[in-house]
């Protein structure tokens, strides 16, 4: 399995912007195909977003034209930029990396919108 490490989570306002990292350990980080998602108490984890290791994407409805993913292959990185963040965005955020049926997870970084 990976190790993963997710960084950039805070407290912003609404309307304002945070950009989550999740930097994963060892090699072979372009085989993954690698997703954010998120889980509110009492809720089930959600996918945000996703990126194959070619860069291929898809996004949740309730954050299309908001977030955005990326990968740096070379960095073992993956990104979630998030625009325009709603309270109801807050919650807190994990990294999976998944290799066919494989899961790795971070251990999540909160996010909190509110003004």
């Amino acid at each position: 399995q990976v190790q993963l490490v997710e960084s950039g989570g805070g407290l912003v306002q609404p309307g304002g912007s945070l950009r989550l990292s999740c930097a994963a350990s060892g090699t072979m980080f372009s085989i993954y195909t690698m997703g954010w998602y998120r889980q509110a108490p009492g809720k089930q984890r959600e996918l945000v977003a996703r990126i194959t290791g070619s860069g291929s994407t898809n996004y949740a409805d309730f954050v299309k034209g908001r977030f955005t993913i990326s990968r740096d292959n070379a960095k073992n990185t993956v990104y979630l930029q998030m625009n325009s963040l709603k309270p109801k965005d807050t919650t807190v955020y994990y990294c999976n990396a998944r290799w066919v049926t494989t899961d790795s997870w971070g251990q999540g970084t909160q996010v909190t919108v509110s003004s």
